[in-house]
């Protein structure tokens, strides 16, 4: 048997996983962005974000399950989406993501069936083995694709977050009443993190 969220199908197995998860973190480079770097005039390196996984990570974090951002750089590009969202378990150059997802988890007293990661890339690896569910990207490095539990059918920059908490809703049976709540007004309240 399979659920499925924007047509691909997720097994029967892999949806229990999902139901339990209470934490996800993402990547930023190749995740939330598309990997790309473009470099300003005085040298600053731009990002781009979509909206769509912002809604995706409000709608997580309203239906109770705690988002984390890890990244091996530290841009204040990032730091200041990253505060627009609200994001409280943010973790900027970050050497040892494996390390950092443990100490995470046991601060927030979740064991390893509790934790989804979301890479791309090598460095993300460990982190992906801790975690009860790794999700990468579709254009994620080949032998992150093949520790990936589900590989999304888009790439980095172009929806990978919405389609992870539209999969995780999903599982936990929230996918409608979420949707419900984002029509309503006062989900684009101000969710600004002061830092």
């Amino acid at each position: 048997m399979t659920s499925s969220v924007n047509d691909v199908s997720v097994s029967s197995e892999l949806n229990a996983r999902l139901k339990a998860i209470k934490l996800v973190v993402f990547d930023v480079d190749g995740v939330l962005t598309d990997g790309r770097l473009y470099y300003s005039p005085t040298g600053e390196a731009l990002k781009v974000f979509n909206v769509k996984d912002g809604v995706g990570i409000k709608l997580l974090r309203d239906c109770q399950v705690q988002v984390a951002i890890m990244t091996a750089k530290d841009s204040s590009m990032v730091a200041k989406r990253m505060a627009d969202l609200g994001i409280e378990h943010y973790f900027p150059g970050v050497k040892d993501k494996g390390l950092q997802l443990d100490a995470l988890a046991t601060r927030q007293g979740l064991d390893s069936a509790q934790l989804c990661f979301v890479g791309d890339d090598m460095v993300d690896l460990p982190a992906m083995a801790i975690a009860g569910v790794g999700i990468c990207p579709q254009d994620a490095y080949s032998l992150v694709r093949q520790a990936a539990d589900l590989i999304t059918p888009m790439g980095g920059g172009q929806g990978v977050a919405r389609y992870v908490c539209d999969v995780i809703l999903q599982a936990k049976g929230q996918y409608e009443s979420a949707y419900q709540m984002a029509m309503a007004p006062q989900f684009e309240k101000d969710r600004t993190r002061t830092t």
